[in-house]
């Protein structure tokens, strides 16, 4: 169960407050060893050197330092180390040089064991040895100065000197230890105490009360010390079966980092002691390539990976901040204080550089790549779930825009209180058939004929007005509400194209559909009953999908996909240009027409670079038999250009606005009216030529 968010071992830089207190701390305790040396009764030591009890306690001493009694795994302070019993029973029948003498080999002993780094050791050394001070301080107040050659065993009337002595020595060993914690990572002290002063007062009222028992024992039948041993092996090991399951609720099994629920305790806490004008930061962090791994190389090799990048994160911040593992490739950084915007970015550029260094495993390289969102308290929330929604929120705007970093902003989240509301009413909407389709061309460009009419989506609000389909249509996609819609939007285009095939205006509609829709079992049923119904042919309704569908291989083997092409609905790739896939993919694919995305289009006549894109696509799509579209002409410079080029169709402003059904109906009436049936536009797509 080790921690991989302990840096305690990291230096602290020279002159820094947490240097300075863990280099007075070692002098003083190192000057009071020392002075305790000094009045050593070499003697005394030599004679009880010749005793099996004084290696035996020696012995325990040692095996007392090497592990820890932990009773929390949250606390921020360690745990306490059985030694403490012996070390305090020798100082009462020993005395002050014999017991710092045993409790600084035995801390030495341990941090070789252990590798603690040597400020670390030193320190403990210190803070041990004024703790045991305290206590003979105590103890010389009441008379009771005990030495080797003049051993002392209590008594009843003892207990009030004894109480009084642990005392001193646990006030000294928390306050001292704690102090170093909280500038270590940068906490209020009274917090550190708060939250140690509890569970380690309770094992060292157990550990320091059985200590007067051992001394009695030492002195009467020294052979049954050992039998101590029994007791505190049954205490470790139930406080560590009890800390066990505390860190498996508490902690990712996998990289041993805090879980969701750990850090949702450490966020609440940095906010309650935040003050005025105080700030803390909290970012969410996703790591792309996982699934490549795992899907390559195999699940134990992406844990691996997830080791790795656990590591490096930790390593990546201060001491006191919190990096955590929710599930997944997604991790959480809360750092308790933090400046400003720039200091957030700043720490999250590193971040974000620690996931994307290169990571070789398995003799190979791997190049990952990582978004980092960034919320702040109290600038975009006041609470643990809203900083986690808003930094979701920021670190999809960083994915979506391919900026790595991203600063939460309120007019990209959707999922305001205003975007709550708008769900709402949408979904009354669409139950009350208040959207409606409206209508764009495609026009050849040679000969200017109407090849087709695009389906757009359109709502009215009764109070706010028109409503962007940019707005409303990702609020669908994130619901349930985006099957009901695409259904909605199918039956109303087939009623559409039925009233136009039935009076002699034999155009195709297209229709959008994301590409969990074209995965959907149920599309092709609701086509084929569509089209019984109204009495259309296949070639009536053309489905459009973003190219993104290109990018997974689920697209190629799905069985919606075959019953389309059974069926005989075409396929369209809509805003082709701006996803990652190729053109080559397209010929596993049923598609009879691509769409060229309008950023490069509506710059053809001013970006060389966008000309020559354009001019690819157009002669690609040809070559592989199929029509290719311009979206977002505007301009009779673009439409002359692109006709050059050899595209097929455009569509955009310079032909028509998206029109309602009656003007679309008029238009197509005025545009066709007197045009034999071939010549009105309808090519079927298995007869398209370039």
């Amino acid at each position: 169960m080790t921690d991989p968010n302990d840096t305690r071992d990291t230096g602290p830089r020279v002159g820094t407050p947490l240097w300075g207190f863990l280099a007075l701390i070692t002098a003083i305790g190192a000057t009071a060893l020392l002075v305790s040396l000094l009045r050593l009764d070499v003697t005394g030591l030599a004679g009880l050197a010749r005793t099996p009890l004084f290696w035996a306690l020696c012995v325990l001493v040692v095996l007392g330092e090497l592990r820890p009694v932990m009773v929390s795994s949250a606390a921020p302070v360690g745990g306490t180390y059985p030694s403490t019993m012996f070390t305090f029973a020798v100082l009462l029948h020993y005395g002050l040089p014999i017991a710092i003498l045993m409790q600084a080999v035995g801390v030495a002993i341990n941090g070789v064991v252990t590798r603690k780094s040597w400020h670390r050791v030193t320190f403990n050394v210190g803070q041990s040895t004024l703790a045991l001070t305290a206590a003979a301080v105590v103890l010389g107040v009441f008379g009771i100065v005990p030495s080797p050659t003049a051993p002392w065993t209590p008594g009843g009337a003892d207990l009030v000197a004894i109480a009084l002595s642990g005392v001193a020595y646990f006030l000294v060993r928390a306050t001292l230890v704690c102090s170093a914690v909280a500038l270590h990572e940068r906490r209020s002290i009274l917090r550190v105490l708060r939250s140690t002063v509890g569970p380690q007062g309770l094992v060292y009222a157990g550990l320091l009360g059985l200590a007067p028992l051992v001394v009695v024992v030492m002195d009467d039948s020294p052979g049954l010390v050992p039998l101590f041993v029994a007791p505190l092996a049954a205490v470790y090991f139930t406080a560590t079966l009890s800390m066990r399951h505390d860190h498996q609720a508490m902690h990712d099994e996998l990289t041993g980092l805090p879980n969701r629920k750990l850090l949702a305790v450490s966020t609440e806490e940095a906010l309650a002691e935040a003050r005025d004008g105080e700030r803390v930061g909290f970012f969410l962090l996703d790591l792309h390539g996982l699934k490549q791994v795992n899907d390559t190389l195999g699940h134990p090799v992406g844990d691996r990976l997830l080791q790795l990048m656990a590591h490096r994160l930790t390593h990546s911040v201060r001491p006191g901040d919190v990096v955590a593992r929710l599930g997944g490739d997604e991790f959480a950084v809360l750092l308790p204080k933090i400046r400003d915007t720039a200091a957030a970015r700043e720490v999250a550029a590193r971040l974000r550089v620690a996931l994307t260094e290169s990571v070789r495993l398995e003799g190979m390289s791997f190049d990952l790549d990582g978004a980092v969102g960034i919320a702040l308290y109290p600038d975009h929330a006041p609470d643990f779930e809203l900083l986690l929604q808003r930094a979701d929120v920021a670190m999809y705007l960083a994915k979506q825009q391919r900026t790595g970093v991203e600063l939460y902003q309120a007019d990209k989240d959707r999922n305001s209180p205003e975007r709550l509301g708008l769900f709402g009413d949408l979904r009354r909407a669409l139950d009350n058939r208040e959207l409606r389709l409206h209508y764009q061309p495609k026009v050849g460009l040679a000969d200017g004929h109407v090849h087709g009419m695009e389906a757009l989506l359109r709502w009215r609000h009764p109070v706010h007005g028109p409503i962007p389909p940019d707005d409303f249509i990702p609020l669908a996609e994130q619901s349930y509400l985006m099957r009901q819609l695409t259904e909605y939007v199918i039956d109303s285009a087939l009623e559409q194209a039925a009233r136009w095939w039935h009076t002699g205006l034999r155009v195709q509609i297209s229709v959008n559909v994301s590409a969990r829709d074209l995965l959907d079992t149920a599309l092709p049923d609701q086509l084929e009953a569509g089209l019984a119904r109204f009495r259309l042919p296949p070639e009536a309704i053309q489905l459009e999908v973003t190219e993104r569908i290109l990018t997974g291989d689920q697209a190629y083997t799905h069985e919606t996909i075959k019953a389309l092409a059974a069926l005989g609905v075409p396929l369209a790739l809509d805003d082709f240009g701006t996803g990652y896939s190729s053109l080559i993919r397209l010929q596993r694919l049923a598609v009879s027409e691509v769409k060229i995305d309008a950023s490069f289009v509506s710059r053809i006549a001013s970006s060389p670079d966008d000309d020559r894109i354009v001019r690819s696509i157009v002669e690609l799509v040809r070559s592989l038999g199929m029509r290719s579209v311009a979206e977002g002409v505007e301009s009779d410079e673009v439409a002359i250009r692109l006709a050059e080029m050899g595209c097929d169709m455009g569509q955009g402003w310079l032909f028509c606005l998206p029109m309602s059904p009656a003007d679309a109906t008029v238009w197509l009436r005025e545009r066709l009216e007197g045009t034999p049936e071939i010549e009105r536009g309808y090519r079927p797509a298995e007869a398209s030529t370039a």
